[in-house]
């Protein structure tokens, strides 16, 4: 399968991916546009697990105040170079997770952060709620079904971003590893600050 130059160029415009990259997925993909985009990001989002590794010593603080001046947010997000951290579209990225935060109200930023006796209250409470007519077996599997469900609420990476139609559904850290994979190093939300008032 031969790919025009062209056909190189509005892929790589799309993906950010470089040349021979976006060649190699549309000759992969036989010339389906929309099939290479997705190998492309198969093998960005494993790149960037292994890129998870690195060190993330630069980055950007970005804020977001909500409209009615009563919510606010300061995320950290990181990357390895200052050359990145200056990158207008890593900014977009670090401003589009301030405002995810702002309206979805994560409490922790991955789910190592969760502290255990958290996690152990929630599934207690679960547990209380679960159907006891079922035998104990189900009853577990529905408490750990609702506990992930609970995990996709509060931690930060798990959640779908706030603006569905521009993010097509993905989730944070589905964003996090495609800017990773575009900017080629480990990018890392390291924290954050959510404030409201009367909170």
């Amino acid at each position: 399968m031969t790919v025009t130059a062209s056909e190189v160029k509005a892929l790589r415009d799309r993906t950010g991916a470089g040349m021979m990259d976006a060649k190699r997925a549309l000759e992969e993909a036989s010339g389906d546009a929309e099939k290479a985009v997705e190998i492309l990001r198969v093998r960005g989002q494993a790149k960037a697990a292994k890129r998870g590794e690195r060190e993330a010593g630069e980055g950007v603080v970005s804020s977001y105040i909500h409209s009615n001046d009563r919510i606010g947010v300061l995320v950290e997000v990181d990357c390895e170079t200052d050359f990145v951290a200056r990158n207008d579209e890593f900014k977009q990225f670090a401003r589009d997770i301030a405002i995810h935060i702002a309206a979805a109200a994560p409490r922790w930023v991955s789910e190592d952060d969760v502290p255990d006796a958290e996690l152990e209250r929630e599934r207690e409470v679960l547990a209380q709620q679960a159907d006891t007519s079922k035998p104990p077996e189900v009853q577990q599997k529905m408490t750990e079904g609702r506990l992930r469900k609970w995990l996709e609420e509060v931690v930060l990476l798990k959640q779908e971003h706030v603006h569905l139609d521009k993010h097509e559904g993905r989730t944070i850290e589905q964003l996090r590893a495609e800017i990773s994979a575009k900017t080629g190093e480990n990018v890392v939300i390291r924290r954050f600050a959510r404030f409201q008032v009367g909170d």
